[in-house]
């Protein structure tokens, strides 16, 4: 039986972080320290050695030493009731399995997997059957709640359908959100329409029944309509670099519609997906070096992959569109 989490799993802004390394590609825990802090004072939640976070990259010690110096960063800075969301996703159950238990002995509060990609055509023959059992086997196991995440991208074009996102809660009681980073609006409101239903919740409660299921978006340039359909938030790059304003989105988006503030909401969502849209066209090794920019953390991913120029991010960091966001920040910063 997996024990009970003590912080649950909130509604809100999430920020996969990055992880960031010396020029000798070691750990840079200091930076990455600095950079928790950052942006979890500003009200948003850590993702730890997920994609944005180069988890490809890590070893297992590498991960645990991350997932702790998070929580420390966390409860150094009064915010002990922030949960850590750790990516524990590997090819293989097994190797899932026991990266979840040395997340959790971390400090971790919940897992964040995604499915398998090296094998893609055999895991998604008959129907995806493999990747049902694959999901389910690993929450059943797990010492931490699960989190599915959905990301064709990254993940062999495995792309997991409402259907079988919802067979996999109905099959474990472990199973506690799933993050779509396939930009389907649609596939959050299919998804929500089950699982919200009083009906599903009385037949297949999660095992923690103060924790309610999240569906979080995995892109703030569709925060707003994925709000009206269900989502309890999103996890995306933008925050590492302006997360005030994206919190501040995410507060106005709940305000009924008409109001003075839901109107505000529409005018700051219409800023952040032109800036999304542009963070997209770059990737994270080009947020890398926004970041390096502005607080001057190393833009250094870990080889095979290059870092983006220094004469690109010059010009990255003017760009009206991200600018405009970042005088947004500076003004609530300067609020707080």
């Amino acid at each position: 039986m997996t024990p009970s989490p003590v912080r649950p799993l909130p509604k809100g802004i999430y920020t996969p972080l990055p992880t960031f390394f010396t020029p000798a590609e070691d750990l840079d825990v200091t930076a990455f320290a600095a950079h928790v802090r950052l942006t979890a004072l500003a009200g948003t939640i850590p993702v730890v050695a997920g994609s944005a976070g180069e988890a490809a990259h890590l070893s297992a010690p590498e991960r645990s030493t991350l997932i702790r110096t998070a929580r420390q960063t966390l409860d150094a800075c009064g915010l002990d009731h922030v949960p850590v969301v750790a990516g524990v996703g590997a090819p293989s159950t097994r190797e899932t399995l026991a990266l979840a238990t040395q997340a959790a002995a971390a400090g971790a509060d919940y897992g964040m997997v995604i499915p398998p990609g090296y094998y893609a055509g055999a895991l998604q023959a008959a129907g995806g059957e493999a990747l049902r059992r694959f999901f389910v086997d690993v929450a059943e196991a797990s010492p931490l709640p699960i989190v599915v995440y959905n990301f064709p991208g990254v993940s062999g074009g495995v792309d997991l359908g409402d259907e079988l996102i919802v067979d996999v809660v109905r099959g474990s009681p472990n199973v506690v959100g799933v993050k779509l980073t396939c930009a389907s609006v649609g596939k959050i409101t299919r998804i929500n329409a089950v699982v919200s239903s009083p009906e599903f919740k009385e037949k297949y409660p999660r095992r923690n029944p103060e924790v309610d299921f999240r569906i979080i978006d995995g892109y703030i340039d569709i925060l707003l309509p994925s709000i009206a359909s269900g989502a309890a938030g999103a996890i995306s790059g933008l925050p590492n670099l302006v997360p005030r304003t994206c919190v501040r989105l995410w507060e106005l988006a709940n305000s009924p519609t008409g109001t003075p503030e839901y109107k505000e909401a529409q005018r700051l969502q219409n800023r952040i997906a032109l800036a999304d849209g542009f963070l997209q066209k770059i990737g994270f090794t080009g947020m890398k070096m926004l970041l390096h920019k502005k607080f001057g953390y190393s833009p250094l991913p870990r080889r095979p992959l290059l870092p983006s120029r220094e004469d690109l991010g010059d010009e990255w960091i003017k760009n009206p569109l991200l600018v405009n966001l970042m005088e947004e920040e500076a003004k609530l910063a300067s609020m707080s």
